[in-house]
């Protein structure tokens, strides 16, 4: 190959400025033209597109959010849309396509490659709802937001006595959650792949507060619930005193932690390995702490699955 372009899509995530890194300097350093396409398939179909050098990612491993910016696109998911991309591409005379995201860019991915045009794809999100990767990029720097907003958060909750309903981001997994929660002991962890009794969530705010328990946490994954609501249900089954904080966006920026940054770059130059190699329609990934391939399509098939050990560990230690 001689000319491949990257992309990120789908809500940005810390470390993919550290991956778009990656791919453009592993790019250079084999002597391939790299080209970034700016604010994702949308972009890609109306030609966004503009060759990169090495000053072009300088001074972005630490930052987060996407120097190529991010967008939905519905036009995209047809063929119409995807025809227009595969326009564009050709028009450059790039020859393969790096595509930085979640599931549902990775979908945009296994279009394209099912039209004969190379993709590979790089799990970039803080949900960590991929299948076929221990960890994607931007899980460790949501985490660890998380886990310093509870912990401020666990401060007033014990001066005031108050028992605290935390929402975080996660879309329909609960891994956020999990890790969340068993890194800062809460009480307890409500997360879409374990359908937990709501009584026992009560029954052991209860007990908390019988043996002279001051303040309680909950962790809420964002695919359970409102957490408005969940507070108000625990204020009346309890009558104590309930607050609730959604974390939202700030989960999401920041920048990336060491952890993610090297994931990041391990995980994007691997992309441009597997190009160069004459692959296409792969994801890569990492388990065990190797660097792993997948097909794209095969992976998009399986469900996601969470530890449910890590979660059976956080109840034992809840107690």
């Amino acid at each position: 190959m001689k000319k491949i372009g990257v992309l990120t899509s789908g809500g940005d995530a810390p470390g993919m400025n550290a991956a778009v890194r990656a791919v453009v300097r592993k790019a250079i350093y084999h002597n391939i033209e790299i080209y970034g396409v700016y604010n994702g398939y949308q972009g890609l179909m109306e030609g966004n597109i503009k060759r990169m050098e090495l000053g072009s990612v300088g001074d972005i491993i630490q930052r987060g959010g996407t120097i190529l910016y991010s967008a939905r696109s519905e036009e995209f998911k047809t063929e119409e849309g995807q025809q227009k991309a595969i326009e564009q591409l050709n028009k450059i005379g790039i020859e393969g396509l790096i595509v930085i995201g979640g599931d549902g860019s990775f979908m945009g991915a296994k279009k394209l490659t099912e039209k004969g045009y190379p993709c590979i794809g790089v799990p970039g999100t803080i949900d960590n709802d991929i299948p076929g990767t221990d960890f994607t990029i931007g899980f460790d720097t949501a985490l660890n937001t998380i886990i310093d907003a509870i912990d401020k958060i666990r401060d007033t909750a014990t001066s005031h006595e108050r028992t605290y309903v935390i929402e975080v981001m996660g879309r329909h997994a609960g891994d956020l959650a999990l890790w969340a929660g068993l890194a800062d002991g809460a009480e307890s962890i409500l997360i879409p792949e374990k359908a937990e009794d709501f009584e026992q969530v009560v029954e052991k705010l209860k007990r908390g507060q019988e043996r002279g328990k001051k303040h309680s946490i909950i962790i809420l994954a964002e695919g359970v619930g409102n957490g408005t609501e969940v507070g108000q249900r625990i204020k009346e089954a309890t009558q104590m005193e309930t607050r609730v904080t959604i974390l939202g966006h700030i989960q999401r920026g920041g920048s990336p932690t060491g952890s993610d940054r090297v994931l990041a770059s391990r995980l994007g130059a691997k992309a441009v390995d597997l190009l160069l190699a004459g692959k296409a329609g792969r994801m890569v990934g990492i388990q065990n702490n190797k660097l792993v391939d997948h097909d794209i399509i095969e992976i998009l098939s399986k469900p996601h699955q969470i530890d449910m050990d890590m979660y059976k560990l956080s109840n034992e230690l809840s107690i």
